[in-house]
């Protein structure tokens, strides 16, 4: 893994700093992000177990890392932050873990479970033995340590309870012990929900400082009473973060307050980003105009100090994540920003410049991204004041109604399904031109969109289908005709001219279920043939006809006996690479629609088949299953690499331009880039220019040279199995005769894929005879 765009931080307990070196670590799925904002650096903890980090928390020396995890069974996990690698782990609770904290001293750990779970641990990681525990009766969502570590305080939904870890507890070290607590004196505000909490320090190390989600900081004493609160001014808060005299406290449209330790108003922090802006307009400080009094902005989810630095880091729920320079709270200033998908991604596509790409997410965006810092200069867009890697923001919804996370669980009283909930948002499928200058887009709704890529300009707007558009694919231009192919969930294929304006060419309603998957492909020289598959289990071949007006007309209907989720075609045109419910790649020949291979092609023992994703060379396939991406050699079936560390279903697979990495995206809303080793890299390359070669070659109708066998296709022609079904050769090596074979037999022979393909070479006066012969003689 060499990078990751994107986070799933909720709140306070998922976001920590290391108090020495300033390592910001959050979590992105089943990956914890170490980010160093002094080198800019990146660094990853990946969870084996597939399971999502919730929560996380440093030691106070630095050195070590406590996670949490959601699902069923979730365990603590200490990790070394050194190597990466793990060294303790305690499973003790049953569901989902809502908080960890390590204890100053760092000889203690404490967890607490989700609101299904109750439960509540102490640790002595060292030792590897549960201390004490007990059960809480509301929902907890923060957990804070006193300086000595004698004590900590949790707090929820109309809860604050201080715990102690007194002598006896420490001393025991055969069992485990009840954990002793004391519900806080809340006074009026005791049916309020409490968000965060945090220790005072110096001269106020005894007060604890909590936010609530109406709005107000309060202070409670030694005697656990609520001593006084201060009023925000805003409609909500939810984080908080303590350094020296200041309280930093993370509130609703963007507001972060500053407080000192009497409770006395300081300052209010900038805003961050209005959402909705256009990034690629902010190049310069100039860009940035004064906010307006009706912009919307994101909240404040979670906060963390950092004392090094002097660097406030604050987390939004538009995930989008921001370092502000606080040494003068009454001066603050911007150091970093990054602004990710707040929602689920399900589309990934290549573009220029090289290191180029673009993403189509579910809270109504396609952004488009370049992690090259050498980025070309002569690109229409260029970095801005918010992100170095964003360029540029397509929005889909004028509204901007889903940029922003919606918390429906945070009293505790309602769950998801609310109505709002179950919307149909966001942009299901994007496909680039082939010449590179428009960009075709289709969201959830059925519309289709057209931008012009060279300034993202909207040009058209299709309201083609009744329901989720699930498929673009452009004709490429040597095929003769300009079409744009559209399919969806409402089982319609529509056939567009993007010549004349996309127009209606043709519907086709072939399919009896979901379309998932649609592609051009050219059989000989003149022959256009339209495949597409679908939840009908169908692979259907359409072939262009004008007679007299252009048509696809249905040629062949292959059925399967699982759905097919996924569709490729080689870059020769010949194949066709389908993936399939029962974690299967079947490959079929596109001229006579024969099954030629059926492989393996996922790692995971349960799950299905969904997205398939040839490199540009044809040599290696990825795929995607529970989680997980596996890479294969398309020839052999040889799994040569498997990658994790997505949290949901993976939606979008890409190999970049320069065949050195693969982007997955996900539904946790997370992009990730894998780097591929060198050997693969030039092995790609080296065949992609002999097929460049054989193409030119073509083209000018000469013979084409003999070239050197690269080190794929060597292993496709000593493949057994392909070696006569996936290459074609002009003449037959050698003869071969059934003889006198039982009924099951020849049906074996007929139906299997290579031997299928392998025909007799039948005497010029029919000298074959008998019942079999007759047979042969009609057309296959």
């Amino acid at each position: 893994m060499e990078r990751v765009l994107g986070l799933t931080v909720s709140n306070t307990s998922s976001l920590s700093l290391d108090p020495h070196s300033g390592l910001v670590a959050y979590p992105a799925g089943c990956v914890v992000v170490l980010y160093n904002h002094i080198k800019k650096k990146q660094r990853f903890i990946i969870n084996r177990a597939k399971k999502a980090f919730t929560c996380l928390a440093f030691s106070r020396d630095g050195k070590h890392l406590v996670t949490g995890e959601t699902g069923h069974q979730p365990a603590v996990r200490v990790w070394e932050v050194e190597s990466l690698t793990q060294v303790s782990e305690f499973v003790a609770h049953k569901f989902g873990i809502n908080c960890v904290d390590f204890s100053p001293n760092s000889k203690f750990i404490v967890s607490i479970g989700s609101q299904h779970d109750m439960g509540i641990n102490v640790f002595n990681w060292k030792s590897n033995l549960k201390m004490a525990s007990n059960k809480v009766a509301n929902k907890v969502t923060a957990v804070c340590f006193s300086e000595d570590s004698n004590a900590f305080v949790t707090v929820g939904t109309r809860h604050v309870k201080f715990w102690d870890l007194d002598s006896s507890c420490k001393s025991r070290i055969n069992q485990t012990v009840p954990l002793n607590g004391r519900n806080a004196i809340l006074g009026d505000q005791k049916n309020n929900v409490f968000c965060a909490v945090a220790f005072g320090q110096g001269a106020q190390s005894s007060s604890v400082y909590t936010v609530t989600q109406s709005g107000l900081l309060c202070e409670f004493n030694e005697q656990r009473q609520l001593s006084k609160w201060v009023e925000l001014r805003t409609n909500s808060a939810y984080s908080l973060a303590v350094c020296g005299n200041n309280i930093f406290i993370g509130c609703t449209e963007g507001i972060i307050r500053v407080f000192n330790a009497q409770l006395h108003f300081v300052s209010t922090l900038p805003k961050p980003h209005p959402l909705g802006v256009d990034v690629a307009a902010m190049n310069t400080l100039s860009d940035v105009k004064a906010p307006l009094q009706s912009q919307a902005y994101a909240d404040v989810i979670a906060l963390r100090f950092d004392r090094c630095t002097q660097r406030l880091v604050a987390v939004y729920n538009d995930h989008s994540l921001y370092l502000w320079d606080v040494r003068d709270p009454k001066k603050v200033g911007k150091t970093r920003s990054f602004l990710f998908h707040s929602s689920c991604i399900w589309a990934v596509e290549r573009a220029l410049p090289e290191g180029s790409f673009i993403t189509a997410s579910g809270d109504n965006t396609i952004r488009i991204w370049n992690l090259d810092p050498q980025m070309d200069s002569g690109t229409p867009f260029r970095r801005n004041l918010y992100s170095n890697e964003l360029l540029k923001i397509i929005y889909a919804d004028p509204e901007n109604a889903n940029l922003s996370d919606k918390e429906y669980n945070l009293g505790g009283k309602t769950d998801k399904t609310d109505t709002n909930f179950q919307e149909k948002n966001g942009v299901r499928v994007i496909q680039v031109s082939p010449d590179g200058q428009q960009l075709a887009s289709g969201d959830r709704i059925g519309n289709i969109r057209i931008h012009r890529l060279q300034d993202m300009q909207q040009i058209k707007i299709l309201e083609a289908h009744d329901s989720e558009v699930l498929c673009l694919e452009f004709c490429k231009p040597q095929l003769g005709v300009r079409l744009l192919a559209s399919a969806s969930r409402d089982r319609m294929l529509h056939i567009l001219d993007v010549e004349q304006d996309f127009g209606l060419v043709q519907t086709l309603d072939c399919h009896s279920a979901a379309i998932t998957a649609v592609h051009f492909v050219q059989e000989g020289e003149d022959e256009l043939v339209l495949l597409s598959c679908g939840a009908d289990k169908s692979l259907l071949f359409s072939t262009a006809q004008q007679n007299p007006d252009f048509q696809f007309v249905l040629g062949r209907h292959l059925v399967s006996q699982t759905t097919l989720y996924d569709m490729t075609v080689d870059p020769t045109g010949k194949y066709v690479a389908t993936a399939c419910q029962d974690r299967n790649l079947r490959i079929y020949n596109v001229k006579n629609g024969k099954q030629k291979k059926c492989y393996p092609a996922s790692v995971a023992s349960d799950g299905v088949l969904l997205r398939v994703e040839l490199d540009p060379s044809g040599s290696y396939v990825a795929t995607s299953c529970d989680k997980c991406v596996s890479i294969y050699n398309f020839f052999s079936g040889e799994c040569v690499a498997s990658m994790m560390g997505h949290s949901e279903v993976i939606t979008a697979i890409k190999f970049t331009n320069d065949l050195r990495h693969v982007i997955t995206a996900s539904g946790d809303g997370c992009i990730f880039m894998w780097r591929l080793p060198s050997e693969m890299t030039e092995q790609m390359r080296q065949r992609s220019a002999d097929l460049r070669i054989k193409h030119n070659n073509n083209l000018t109708k000469t013979p084409p040279p003999a070239q050197p066998q690269t080190p794929a296709m060597s292993s496709f022609r000593e493949d057994s199995v392909i070696n006569q079904t996936m290459s074609e050769p002009a003449e037959r090596a050698y003869r071969f005769s059934v003889g006198q074979l039982p009924s099951w037999a020849k049906k074996q022979l007929q139906d299997s894929g290579p031997i299928a393909e392998m025909e007799p070479q039948l005497p010029s006066d029919g000298g074959l005879k008998g019942r079999w012969a007759e047979q042969r003689k009609e057309p296959l």
